[in-house]
């Protein structure tokens, strides 16, 4: 037997003179083999060997194929640049950072200030020139008039925006809007030209099917990357209205703001996040999804804003713990950590402790339900809210507000020689307000034993307990007593209500066994 290369083909051929008819049955037999074989792993079609053999031919099925959908897509796929002013820092500003958290009065603090002064006087500073730093996202028209949505992180903080189109054509841009809520911003260019736009999806992608992503990872136009839906409805600490869309398909830097697509063109959601500990794709990537974009979108076009409605109360879930402190079968709902003031909560009698079971007939099991339902109405709407308080459940007609801005958090200042008693079943040390230096109601957490309950539960130095078991307290021997009257009661755990800077919320801690 004798193997030659076609020098034309470059396809080994075998050819023999003579075969026996033993050998060649034993050729055959061999062939039906690994045709077998090749079955178990992939569909084979073999051609069975003669005296003249023609090259082995494999039929796989057909791959996916996004030419055509990457064809049609991508001219609506931009580039966003970003340019912003640089903040001078102050009195840090041209000391190097490892100097700068120096004491005021060290001298190398005092050399960097005073750099460039002659015999002790120092220099008169020229007014500082501005400085710009450029960013870079994604996006992608919406509309042939020249809308382009993108992330609002991509766009903040920017004083003069530029898209950069497929081709490379620059144009300016204006900034129509932006949520920080949802992550979203809406920018338009003002052109006579008309552009190739894409549009949201009707509904949410199934888990395991396949997306497509367009963008600039590092700055490199127009890459096109393809994947499955992982997961849906992805809470990753954004936010409270946290909703997203999991996908595998490799997105980095620079996509965000840029479009996943699915095999019909249309958008299923906004690239916006990724999980990685390099910084790099490791798979995990996060959209947000088209029904929610679609609302956002389209208040920022029509108002520059987002109005969503507003209760006015902190809220948090039902854990087990908490159902058990209460005395519930379960654990539906959301509970009421705090009804703020002057609010539409605060109107229609709501109190902390409430648990909220349904809006408009539609039940909310968690904060994120509860949130999403009720910022999906707008302002001054009436909704009917079903709730649990003292064992019944009850209902209310509430008039919805106007989300207010975000407040800055206040932080709680405490004394280092506060007088402090320990409770011992919940591993915490606790002074009253006052001993603390603490201008609040209730009873102040000093320390907590780090390997006690309350430590498992998050309790922190600095927080400050108004209730337990639903009784107010205003020192540790009132904390100290409706413990003990838990533990008599046959409670599992105890309910907190505790304050943390501005926010308030129930923590149960479990009461341990041999607490006796």
């Amino acid at each position: 037997m004798k193997l030659t290369k076609n020098a034309s083909s470059n396809v080994v051929s075998l050819s023999a003179a003579k075969t026996t008819s033993k050998r060649r049955s034993r050729l055959l037999n061999g062939t039906m083999a690994l045709a077998i074989a090749g079955a178990m792993v992939a569909p084979l079609t073999l051609v069975p060997a003669t005296s003249q053999a023609e090259p082995v031919r494999v039929d796989v099925p057909a791959m996916p194929n996004f030419v055509g959908l990457v064809e049609a897509v991508q001219p609506t796929v931009v580039s966003v640049r970003v340019r912003s002013e640089v903040k001078e820092h102050d009195r840090l500003s041209g000391i190097p950072p490892m100097f700068r958290d120096m004491p005021d009065d060290h001298p190398l603090q005092k050399f960097f200030r005073e750099f460039g002064g002659k015999g002790g006087e120092q220099k008169k500073k020229a007014p500082p020139r501005k400085r710009f730093d450029q960013s870079q996202g994604s996006g992608f028209f919406i509309s042939d008039d020249g809308y382009v949505v993108t992330n609002e992180h991509v766009v903040e903080g920017g004083t003069e925006f530029t898209i950069v189109t497929s081709e490379g054509d620059e144009l300016e841009a204006t900034l129509v809007g932006a949520d920080k809520r949802s992550d979203l911003a809406l920018l338009k260019v003002e052109s006579e030209e008309k552009f190739e736009y894409v549009a949201f999806a009707d509904d949410a992608p199934l888990v395991g099917s396949w997306v497509v992503a367009v963008g600039n990872p590092f700055g490199l136009g127009g890459t096109v990357t393809a994947g499955i839906v992982s997961a849906r409805g992805r809470d990753i600490g954004a936010g409270i209205y946290d909703d997203f869309l999991q996908i595998d398909a490799s997105v980095n830097r620079g996509n965000s703001g840029g479009p996943a697509f699915n095999v019909k063109g249309e958008v299923v959601g906004v690239n916006s996040a990724i999980v990685s500990p390099s910084g790099g794709n490791v798979g995990i990537a996060f959209a947000i999804p088209a029904q929610t974009a679609k609302k956002i979108i389209s208040d920022l076009k029509e108002d520059g804003a987002v109005t969503r409605g507003w209760l006015g109360v902190q809220i948090q879930p039902v854990t087990k713990d908490i159902a058990e402190s209460l005395g519930l079968d379960n654990e539906n709902g959301t509970l009421v950590a705090e009804v703020q003031g002057d609010t539409p909560a605060k109107a229609a009698g709501f109190q902390a402790g409430d648990i909220i079971l349904k809006v408009d007939g539609e039940e909310v099991n968690g904060p994120r339900e509860l949130a999403k339902v009720i910022a999906g109405y707008s302002p001054n709407t009436e909704v009917e809210i079903e709730y649990w308080r003292d064992g019944e459940i009850n209902t209310a007609t509430v008039k919805l507000g106007t989300i207010p801005e975000e407040k800055q958090q206040a932080s709680v200042k405490q004394s280092e020689d506060a007088n402090t008693a320990l409770v011992d079943s919940l591993g915490l040390e606790l002074a009253t307000a006052e001993e603390a230096g603490v201008d609040e109601e209730g009873v102040v957490v000093t320390k907590v034993d780090p390997d006690g309950p309350a430590a498992d539960k998050g309790l922190a130095p600095g927080a400050i307990i108004t209730e337990v078991a639903n009784v107010k307290v205003q020192s540790p021997a009132d904390v100290a007593e409706q413990v003990e009257k838990a533990r008599e009661q046959g409670r599992k755990a105890v309910l907190l209500r505790v304050t943390r800077g501005e926010n308030t919320l129930f923590v149960a801690i479990p009461l341990e066994k041999g607490d006796e």
